[in-house]
């Protein structure tokens, strides 16, 4: 009985070791792969920056198993990109072996110097293909990358220690060692122009005294934990201007992240703040569009200037994945500002300060998470690391002829801490708020019957925005804010963030509505 049993046991073995042979049995491709795309696109990439993974599907659709006796770039050792193959890197392989009805992946990668190549003129194409088989049943697919030259900035790494500069700052006499990767742009650097897009590692400082001239078209991209602060006595001047094709946003200026794949065009949190320093003077922000950041602009103090610390007109504010502006007792004056989709709220102005908004679009259609504030919040006190609250004047807020909306059922916020020390003015003038209450409140801040706080407001109808989730907040014919603005605010910005005028009748926010087309 054993002998028998033996001998079935190595028939069955030796039978599965056969078959098992014969599935393993590879024959030459003859040209028939097929491939998840016949071009790839890396997309644009910024010289010696590398560029994200790409990936490339190759199958084998046919009955029988292959070997690929060829895979490579065609300019071999000599190309810019780099390959991985079924977990293996390199740039020519042999004799790669995929079974029936079976796929293998390509991951492919490039880092380019743009100066390595004669004559670039700002950007070029970089172009190689992957050859697979030889030359009788030769298949390609095509590489393709667009390469952008740049100025870049960044903090200087000590050659021994390896250790990067860090921003040393001079506030009210006090010099203070920060933790700050970054450093103070030279005097050379303080005209930024729309010829090549700037570049930033770290935190670029306007130092003291000083002012950064930002010129219409420019573009600045900042990398992870990356920003611009301006400096006590410094000054920021964003200059972009209107362009009669908007479309192509070639007047304005473009403050973003440094990942320029389209995967990353709307991804919140990029990069880290503008940061107007306490003592920063005479800032101004002027057709701008300022995206994924992790808070739009972060304003402090200066809440009595004799000139707001902040004006920022025309602008817009997109994917914060904290705050689109933060003010801190501090001072912004904003006319045609759009800002949504901000992780907390889309403007705060907290620890009192002194704000108004003419003629803007404040939402937050945040949908990545939930999140803890409504759209717009203000309030009178902070709490400092021992504790202590401490109390400042919000010597007014007003909002004029605005939208304040968003997809949460309350959008404003109004967090007073009562003492007969410090005040807490605001005034919402003309607006369409969102703010569903439950009718149960007590705290008089949220009386809309009174007239000291809120006049002419509409509540809780639709504003037609064309898509909020694509940052789209352009009004339509059924928006209630539609003919709703009024004149005396409207003549203060006779024209829309798109250059329309709406003086004869205006619309409640940053636009003058238009007619959607059906697609739409």
């Amino acid at each position: 009985m054993k002998r028998y049993l033996y001998f079935v046991l190595i028939t069955v073995f030796l039978t599965l070791w056969s078959s098992c042979r014969n599935d393993f049995e590879f024959s030459p491709s003859t040209g028939n792969l097929e491939f998840s795309k016949d071009t790839v696109y890396l997309d644009t990439v910024f010289t010696n920056i590398g560029s994200s993974t790409y990936n490339l599907k190759v199958y084998n659709r046919s009955n029988e198993n292959i070997v690929i006796p060829s895979l490579k770039l065609a300019l071999g050792e000599t190309s810019l990109y780099r390959l991985n193959v079924d977990g293996i890197p390199g740039k020519v392989f042999e004799n790669i072996e995929l079974l029936a009805k079976d796929s293998l992946y390509i991951f492919i990668e490039t880092t380019i110097d743009i100066n390595n190549f004669t004559n670039p003129d700002g950007t070029f194409l970089y172009t190689d293909q992957i050859e697979f088989g030889n030359n009788i049943n030769l298949q390609k697919v095509e590489l393709v990358t667009l390469v952008q030259d740049a100025i870049f900035i960044y903090p200087n790494r000590n050659d021994t220690t390896k250790i990067i500069e860090t921003i040393t700052l001079n506030v009210g006499g006090e010099i203070i060692e920060t933790e700050l990767q970054g450093r103070e742009l030279l005097p050379s650097e303080l005209n930024f122009t729309n010829e090549k897009p700037y570049v930033i590692y770290g935190y670029a400082t306007v130092p003291n005294g000083e002012t950064l001239s930002i010129a219409a078209g420019s573009r600045l991209h900042f990398h992870n934990n990356s920003g611009l602060i301006v400096s006590e006595g410094a000054s920021l001047q964003i200059n972009g201007s209107y362009s009669p094709n908007q479309e192509t946003l070639e007047n304005e200026v473009i403050l973003e992240g440094d990942r320029l794949e389209p995967g990353f065009s709307d991804i919140p949190g990029q990069w880290g703040t503008i940061w107007l320093f306490d003592g920063s003077v005479n800032n101004s922000i002027n057709y701008t569009t300022i995206k994924n950041a992790s808070v739009g602009i972060l304003c402090d103090g200066n809440p009595n200037a004799l000139n707001n610390k902040l004006t920022i007109t025309n602008s817009q504010i997109y994917n914060s994945s904290n705050f689109g502006i933060l003010g801190r007792n501090t001072s912004i004056a904003g006319e045609n500002v759009v800002i949504n989709n901000s992780g907390q709220s889309s403007f705060a102005g907290t620890l009192g300060g002194k704000y108004n908004f003419t003629h803007s679009t404040i939402a937050n259609y945040w949908n990545n998470s939930s999140r803890q504030f409504p759209t717009v919040l203000l309030n009178n006190f902070t709490v400092n690391d021992d504790e202590n609250l401490i109390l400042a004047d919000l010597t007014e807020a007003n909002f004029n002829n605005c939208i304040i909306y968003g997809n949460n059922t309350a959008e404003i916020l109004l967090d007073e801490v009562e003492d007969d020390a410090v005040s807490f003015n605001f005034k919402f003038n003309n607006n369409l708020i969102r703010f569903e209450s439950n009718n149960n409140l007590t705290d008089e801040n949220y009386n809309l019957d009174n007239p000291a706080h809120y006049e002419g407001n509409i509540f809780n109808e639709s504003p037609d925005f064309k898509d909020p989730n694509k940052n789209e907040l352009i009004i339509g014919d059924n928006s209630a804010a539609n003919g709703m603005g009024l004149a005396t605010f409207a003549n203060q910005v006779p024209t829309d963030i798109l250059n329309v005028n709406r003086t004869a009748s205006p619309d409640l926010g940053a636009y003058q509505h238009v007619t959607f087309s059906e697609e739409n």
